[in-house]
């Protein structure tokens, strides 16, 4: 496994996490979630044009 893969894995965890259905989180709102999406989504583009 490489780096990059080990870190979209978590990124994926975390949004999971942070999604506001959970009782946890249901106070925070969607501003944790959409962060982490935002993340994933750099993450994800980095990935597919090579520099990670």
């Amino acid at each position: 496994m490489t780096i990059s893969t080990i870190l979209i894995i978590i990124l994926i965890l975390i949004l999971i996490g942070a999604v506001p259905a959970w009782p946890h989180s249901r106070s925070w709102g969607y501003g944790p979630s959409g962060i982490v999406g935002v993340i994933l989504i750099v993450v994800l583009a980095l990935l597919l044009m090579g520099r990670i």
